[in-house]
């Protein structure tokens, strides 16, 4: 495999960043995963714009977009057809061994993976620790994972393949990768992004192709009772949600679900950069 690393590309075996790059030393950056389709990286243009986003939101000075795409699409094409995702990561380069930054431009790492293989439907589990929605993270996509890695070892532990994060006043907020969508009443509703969730770009493209979709605050209670529901990501797609804390869903894969995942195959079929 090879890696875009700072303007070149290189085998991964020899990609080196220094011990004081800002993004090992304090998790000082930000990154975006997308599906590779064909050889193409699936919703470029707003990956790119939701990393520049969180690049202000941080602080950090990113290159441009015109720079981001070649280094996004000559990392794919080095690595061959069988690439199923790609990864940008934007850190904050050199830096001290503190909070303050230092001076140098970002480090910029571009690599790709074969695709995950998940399985027809989720099994999620909530988890104790609520996300924070007026923290001053919220909404970002950082590489400050640390809370999503404890979450997700946490919910396979007991069986899960996702961890459900409330929010601080209990509602429903996001998975550690993923928005949630539930049927309530129905109606397919999704928490808003107010709630502290990630504003994902699958959800994004699902609320433009399915307008009927309803953005509302959803209580803990409320998604420990529905009977359909959905996650969404850039390599799930729509996923049906089979279980929830050791429930399972009577209506798992149900009309709206389906609904929902045939508007966006074919929306995934019209462009690969809508």
């Amino acid at each position: 495999m090879k890696v875009y690393l700072n303007g070149a590309l290189v085998p991964e075996e020899e990609a080196v960043l220094p011990v004081t790059d800002h993004g090992l030393t304090v998790g000082d950056g930000l990154f975006e995963t997308m599906k590779v389709v064909d050889g193409t990286a699936f919703a470029l243009r707003r990956h790119l714009a939701r990393l520049r986003r969180t690049a202000t939101g941080l602080g950090l000075v990113v290159p441009d977009d015109a720079s981001l795409r070649a280094a996004v699409e000559s990392t794919i094409a080095a690595n061959g057809p069988d690439i199923g995702r790609v990864r940008i990561t934007v850190t904050g380069g050199l830096g001290p061994a503190g909070t303050s930054r230092g001076t140098g431009p970002s480090t910029v790492l571009v690599q790709c993976s074969p695709a995950t293989a998940w399985p027809a439907t989720a099994t999620v589990v909530t988890v104790p620790w609520p996300r924070n929605e007026r923290g001053v993270l919220a909404g970002l996509k950082t590489t400050s994972y640390a809370d999503n890695v404890i979450a997700y070892a946490y919910a396979q532990e007991r069986g899960g393949d996702e961890a459900v994060f409330a929010n601080t006043q209990d509602n429903l907020c996001e998975g550690t990768g993923t928005n949630v969508f539930v049927v309530i009443d129905g109606r397919v509703v999704t928490p808003p992004l107010s709630a502290g969730c990630l504003a994902g770009v699958t959800r994004e493209l699902v609320l433009e192709a399915v307008p009927a979709i309803e953005e509302v605050d959803v209580s803990m209670a409320a998604f420990a009772t529905v009977d359909e529901a959905f996650l969404t990501s850039s390599t799930r797609d729509v996923q049906p949600i089979a279980v929830i804390d050791g429930r399972a869903l009577s209506s798992c894969g149900g009309a709206l679900t389906r609904d929902v995942a045939e508007q966006f195959r074919t929306l995934q079929t019209v462009t690969p950069d809508p």
